[in-house]
């Protein structure tokens, strides 16, 4: 069948080919997959199936989602929520859910709201979320006292992600993980939870890694020493050709954009505008109108929340078709 363009494709032997390769370090628990990189539910069947049953979501979309699909055995909403009506419906989720609290306003509310389980959210060197990890031990007591469990504590280490020599990344990432070992010493619980798809075979002192790009694969996670395949690509067709460029059918609202241009394999992208790619094609790669084409996004979490539809593919030939029904907030 003919995709209708422009749409993203996934190639199913680099997918595969990812799931396994995380499994050999990461089995089972170890990995706790993070919908948000994907969020298709179908994906994370895949990854269910591979052994890896607890997620991270990002979104309390995401965290109904997969618990309609029967993927609940184990939720955290690796995010804080303030907004009592989000609390609510968290709260009456069928699932086992656990959400991030970094203060004593997510703390009450969370309580408040009927939630039970929580993560205490350590800054490590983020400036994000997370409270400072010599505090977070006052912060669990007043969760348990509020009759919160307190599973442990998440410390994501996101600013390290993407530091390209691997002696230094790990270095960094040590340096990291001692401010979160310091609050998981004062906090308690099992669960030390941190990391990403950058640092997921050298982050070796949390519990358990919240990797999702490694998935599917983007062209900014191209450039780290990692054994994951790209293996998913926006599939477009060539609308009009000028002096010694083409446009394809592509653009802003297909891309995101935030990590910069996508990558062309056969050429070179010249800009993207809000329904058209401008692309410079390598003299020995020709293209013709009409003919279809696949580039990479660069970013790969927020390409996929502008689409409805993944297409599985071996090669030009359509095995599947994953909606992303993890999409939006």
């Amino acid at each position: 069948m003919a995709i209708p363009v422009p749409a993203l494709v996934v190639d199913v032997d680099a997918l595969d080919h990812n799931i396994r390769t995380i499994g050999e370090t990461l089995p089972g628990p170890r990995l706790r997959p993070h919908v948000k990189a994907f969020k298709s539910t179908a994906l994370a069947r895949r990854l269910a199936d591979a052994g890896h049953r607890a997620f991270t979501c990002a979104t309390v979309r995401e965290v109904e989602g997969m618990a309609a699909a029967g993927l609940g055995d184990d939720l955290l909403l690796a995010n804080e929520v303030l907004d009592r009506s989000q609390l609510q419906r968290l709260a009456a989720v069928d699932a086992m859910v656990t959400i991030a609290v970094d203060s004593n306003e997510t703390v009450e509310r969370a309580a408040t709201a009927g939630l039970r389980n929580v993560l205490i959210d350590v800054n490590v060197g983020l400036p994000r979320c997370g409270i400072a990890p010599g505090d977070a031990g006052r912060l669990a007591d007043r969760a348990r006292r509020a009759g919160l469990e307190v599973r442990g504590v998440m410390g994501y280490e996101g600013h390290l992600m993407m530091v390209e020599e691997r002696a230094k990344r790990i270095h960094l990432v040590e340096k990291a993980m001692a401010l979160l070992l310091d609050a998981a010493a004062q906090v308690g619980g099992d669960i030390i939870s941190a990391g990403g798809t950058g640092t997921y075979n050298t982050n070796t002192w949390a519990s358990e890694i919240q990797a999702g790009t490694f998935l599917l694969g983007d062209s900014q996670y191209q450039r780290l020493d990692l054994p994951f395949r790209q293996a998913i690509y926006l599939e477009c067709s060539i609308l009009s050709k000028g002096d010694g460029y083409v446009v394809a059918n592509a653009g802003l609202k297909a891309l995101g954009m935030d990590h910069g241009d996508p990558l062309w394999p056969e050429g070179q992208v010249l800009f993207c505008s809000d329904e058209h790619l401008t692309l410079v094609p390598d003299p020995e790669h020709p293209v013709e109108l009409d003919q279809r084409i696949r580039v990479v996004p660069a970013h790969l979490d927020p390409t996929v929340a502008r689409h409805e539809t993944m297409w599985l593919v071996d090669g030009t030939e359509v095995v599947d078709e994953f909606p992303v029904d993890l999409r939006h907030w």
